[in-house]
C-alpha cells in the first residue's frame, strides 16, 4: 500500500502501569507490546511506518530495530494524541494519500482489521474513518456521538462526557484512517480546551463534521483485539486471554 502510511503512537510514559518502564516496553507473552503493533503495521504497509517515540525513546527504538526497520518521530512534550500525530506528519512521504493511526498500547489488533478499515475508508471516499466497537461497559473510553441518521457527529472523551454521553456503548478504539491532507489541515485547528489541556486527535472528527467532510466508522466484533493496556491488571488480563486463545 504505497499510498498509505501507518503512524504508531508510542511516546507515553503510562503512569498507571506504576512502573519506571515506558508503557510500550512492558512484556506481553515475553515480547514488548510495541512489537505486536509494529508487526501488524509492517505486514500492512512495509515501507511507510512511523513510530512516535518520547518516553525512553532510545530503548523503544532499540527494541523495534532488533526486528524491523521503520521511521521515527520524537515527541518531546506529552501534549496529547493530536500533538503526537503532528510530530509524525513531516515523516510521511509525498506519495501518501491516507494515514492510519495505531496505538502502541493496543497490541492485538490484526492486519486484516487494518486492511478492512483502509478498504472501507477508500470505498466510502471518507475523509475520516474510525474503528469502533460496541461494549457492555464503556467506562474509560471515548464515545461516538451519532446524529439522528446514525452518522458520526463527534467523539467525546470520558472525562469530558455528560451523564447521558457516558451511557453510549459505542466507543472509539483510537484507530483511524484519515485523508492525509485533511489530517494536516484539521490538526492545525484543534484547540486544547478540555480537561487535560491536550491536543486531542479525536477533535478532528468534529472539525470534519463542521466542514461537511465524510466521516465513517466500522465496528469490530473482537473486543480482545481492540483491548488497550493501561494498567498492570490490563496486561495480565490480555496475556491470560491471549494464552487461552492460543490453546483453544
Amino acid at each position: 500500500m504505497d499510498s498509505v502510511a501507518i503512524i504508531i503512537l508510542a511516546a507515553g510514559q503510562g503512569t498507571r502501569m506504576k512502573s519506571n518502564k515506558a508503557k510500550v516496553l512492558h512484556l506481553l507473552s515475553g515480547r514488548p507490546m510495541i512489537l505486536y503493533v509494529v508487526d501488524t503495521a509492517v505486514t500492512v504497509c512495509s515501507d511507510n511506518v512511523i513510530v512516535v517515540v518520547g518516553t525512553q525513546a532510545d530503548c523503544v527504538k532499540a527494541v523495534i530495530e532488533k526486528e524491523h526497520q521503520v521511521s521515527y518521530s520524537f515527541q518531546s512534550e506529552q501534549l496529547g494524541t493530536g500533538h503526537a500525530v503532528m510530530c509524525a506528519l513531516p515523516e510521511i512521504g509525498d506519495s501518501v494519500t491516507n494515514a492510519v493511526i495505531l496505538c502502541g498500547d493496543v497490541p492485538l489488533v490484526r492486519p486484516e482489521t487494518i486492511v478492512d478499515l483502509i478498504s472501507r475508508h477508500e470505498n466510502e471516499k471518507n475523509h475520516v474513518t474510525l474503528l469502533a466497537a460496541r461494549i457492555p461497559d464503556p467506562t474509560g473510553y471515548g464515545r461516538l456521538v451519532l446524529d439522528q441518521d446514525g452518522c458520526v457527529e463527534r467523539i467525546v472523551e470520558e472525562r469530558d462526557a455528560t451523564s447521558h454521553e457516558k451511557g453510549i456503548d459505542v466507543i472509539n478504539t483510537g484507530i483511524y484512517c484519515v485523508d492525509r491532507q485533511f489530517l494536516s489541515h484539521a490538526l492545525k485547528h484543534v484547540g486544547r480546551d478540555n480537561a487535560q489541556n491536550e491536543i486531542y486527535l479525536t477533535d478532528i472528527v468534529g472539525i470534519a463534521v463542521s466542514e461537511y467532510k465524510r466521516v465513517g466508522f466500522g465496528l469490530c466484533a473482537d473486543l480482545l483485539e481492540l483491548t488497550g493496556i493501561n494498567t498492570a491488571d490490563d496486561l495480565l488480563k490480555v496475556e491470560a486471554a491471549l494464552k487461552a486463545d492460543e490453546t483453544s
